[in-house]
């Protein structure tokens, strides 16, 4: 047997999804991450599919959250900024804009810094916008800084010089400057990571992705000689932020690109997943242990963005749109200075983990809530994890008591709040953006993603939920359905009444070979190599961009004319207005998305169950508007294709459990999908 093996790594749980390369059957397994080592948990994540079988592992898939969570903990220290003289203030200096508009700037901090001013350090160079050389590279001004910087204890540098993007040249010589003197030193150099204007998003991405790239580098390094020593030279491939995976090499040298890894995998997975179910036009609910993530996928297509934040530091690289609350599994219920319940964003995490756990967890979470309800069963992941139920009634019992409540209706309060953060998630990619939530079906997965489904929905006004095969491992899953992809970028400015057409294909096509040579250097075949064209475009005059798409096939002028013409379109979809023929448009930024497409194994639904034999078994859930109810509860594994039935019900499998309220109706299809219909 030859396994294809996917492990996306969770803040409370490794998840598994292994496929037979010859049948192409499926096995998922749940196990608890080890946040002081990752790859402890990756490794037995790859034991539970394995054990001590022959089994050969044909290639291993990982999405993994390190980098995130190295940004999330602020792991600033040993991090230092090397500038152009004259711009040591680019941090400080920023974006005049503050967040949710001028009437926050009474009460609006400003993040803490990355990098002290005391070391970013200036070196003697200038290089305009066009690239042409100013002033000459002092490199005797680059030992004198990184010398000073050393002395400070910086082990990180971020180089950042002006215009680098139009010229690298003297980057790339610090780069050598420094590799040469100082070589245990980690270096990034916003050519390489970012090779656009704007210099402090340029800058600050730069920052993030010299500050994680020692814990990316360290952790893929370990991760990669423990799968070597269990399973030989195994290829070993990497989720990037933008859906797509590279070797682990290839994302330890840019590891920004990891920021999102994880959650890109769930988008992608639900996507598949939504097209063998007949919807086109989805929401994504990924309900984890530590936080849910959110996105939005018009006709099967996940939207990309190319400027985004983690936590309140602006990175500008290629990712799925995918939006974060700090509501999940594990989120701790508190009462706030005001007397007020709250849920989120801390979380019990892997360790100690909720209460009912029985790991040493001494606050109420919502998987505690869950139990508390009914909801949950006695035990999780297959049987693997025991709940402690009368240890979690206490902790409600308790927080009941300081709100007035009975310990049902505090944990009932606890799940309403929770449903509720992840509802203004939802509202961001949607009614932010004059969007109907009620517009889309909704494809719910991760461990809790199936205890919040039809409560989301009915915030929002949603009347499909789906819940997939695996919910729990879906992220998972979804590194199986992934293809290699990388993106270039390069700021080319010009307005469209001196655009020149041959500057601007030859930009593109130098793009373009650079993708087809990385890509092939992945060891995809010529034929498997897709590119396409997208240019960032405004009118003159406008602070900020629209992505313009060129379609397929189109180069020269006539790729150049679409653009232009395109633009307007593209404009009026995103603001609302357009000024075709009273303002002129300029480019700003060419793009190219590479696209090696990768060979996956048909992951064919399970074979239809043939029904349990005779009723399910009964157990009492608590519902906020009918109290108590004796309610039917249902193997996943035992409902044959075609099933359906009314709520209220609970169905249980491993790694997730699905709530079905009295208003709602559940059917199964021709894929084992878990249809959820809005009865009334």
């Amino acid at each position: 047997m030859s396994l294809r093996i996917a492990i996306d790594t969770g803040g409370t749980f490794t998840d598994v999804i292994a496929i037979d390369d010859a049948t192409g059957d499926q096995f998922a397994v749940k196990t608890p991450s080890t946040p002081d080592d990752p790859s402890r948990g990756l490794l037995n994540g790859i034991g539970e599919i394995v054990g001590d079988s022959d089994g050969a592992l044909s290639q291993v898939l990982h999405g993994t959250t390190t980098a995130t969570n190295a940004v999330l903990e602020h792991r600033f220290e040993g991090l230092g900024l090397l500038v152009t003289s004259g711009f040591r203030h680019i941090i400080e200096i920023a974006r005049q804009s503050v967040p949710d508009g001028y009437g926050n700037s009474f009460f609006w901090v400003k993040p803490p810094r990355l990098v002290p001013l005391h070391l970013v350090r200036e070196i003697e160079e200038r290089v305009t916008f066009d690239g042409t050389v100013l002033t000459p590279l002092d490199e005797q001004s680059v030992v004198d800084a990184v010398e000073h910087l050393a002395d400070f204890g910086v082990t990180r540098i971020a180089v950042c010089l002006l215009h680098s993007y139009a010229n690298p040249a003297h980057e790339e010589r610090v780069g050598e400057i420094i590799a040469a003197r100082f070589p245990e030193t980690f270096v990034s150099l916003s050519s390489v990571v970012l090779p656009e204007y704007r210099e402090y998003e340029r800058a600050m991405t730069t920052l993030v992705d010299v500050m994680v790239k020692p814990y990316c580098q360290t952790y893929l390094r370990r991760a990669r000689e423990r799968i070597g020593e269990r399973a030989g030279e195994t290829p070993f491939l990497i989720m990037q932020s933008n859906g797509g995976i590279v070797s682990s090499d290839t994302a330890g040298e840019k590891p920004v690109t990891m920021l999102l890894s994880g959650p890109a995998g769930g988008v992608l997975g639900a996507t598949h997943m939504a097209r063998l179910a007949g919807y086109e036009d989805i929401l994504t609910l990924d309900v984890g242990g530590t936080s849910t993530d959110v996105s939005l996928v018009r006709g099967l297509a996940p939207q990309l963005s190319t400027h985004t934040y983690v936590e309140n530091y602006p990175v500008k690289t290629p990712m799925l749109d995918v939006v974060a609350v700090g509501a999940g599994g594990g989120s701790l219920a508190w009462i706030d200075s005001y007397g007020a319940l709250k849920v989120g964003p801390r979380s019990a995490g892997a360790d100690p983990g909720p209460i009912c756990y029985r790991r040493g967890g001494a606050e109420p979470t919502v998987t505690d809530a869950g139990v508390v309800l009914g909801r949950l069963p006695g035990a999780l992941i297959g049987g693997g994890l025991e709940l402690d139920v009368g240890a979690a009634r206490e902790a409600f019992e308790a927080l009941g008591r300081r709100l007035d409540l009975t310990a049902e209706e505090a944990a009932a309060g606890v799940l309403e709040i929770a449903a509720s953060n992840q509802v203004q998630g939802i509202r961001t990619v949607t009614t932010t953006r004059g969007l109907d939530p009620g517009d889309y079906a909704m494809i719910a997965f991760g461990g809790a993603g199936g205890l919040f489904a039809a409560d989301v929905a009915d915030f929002l006004g949603i009347r499909v939920a789906v819940s997939p095969p695996n919910p729990g491992n879906l992220s998972a899953f979804g590194l199986h359905v992934s293809d290699i992809r990388r993106d270039y970028v390069r700021t080319l400015v010009r307005r469209q009444s001196a655009a020149d057409v041959g500057e601007l294909e030859g930009l593109w096509a130098g793009l373009e070979r650079q993708g087809r040579e990385e890509i092939a250097a992945e060891g995809v075949a010529p034929g498997d190599i897709s590119l396409a064209r997208s240019a960032d475009v405004r009118y003159v005059g406008e602070g900020h961009e629209v992505p313009v798409p060129v379609p397929a096939g189109l180069s020269g002028a006539a790729a150049i004319d679409r653009m232009w013409s395109d633009f307007h379109r593209v404009h009026e979809q995103t603001f609302g207005f357009h000024y075709e023929g009273r303002e002129e448009a300029e480019v700003v930024s060419l793009r190219i998305q590479a696209v090696g497409r990768m060979h996956r194994p048909d992951a064919k639904p399970a074979a239809p169950a043939a029904g349990a034999d005779g009723p399910p078994p009964m157990r009492r859930v608590y519902w906020r508007d009918s109290g108590w109810v004796e309610c039917p509860i249902h193997r996943r594994d035992g409902l044959a294709r075609g099933f359906a039935m009314d709520g209220p019900g609970i169905v249980e499998e491993y790694g997730s459990t699905l709530v079905v309220p009295a208003s709602w109706a559940l059917r199964v299809d021709d894929y084992g999908n878990l249809i959820l219909e809005k009865r009334t």
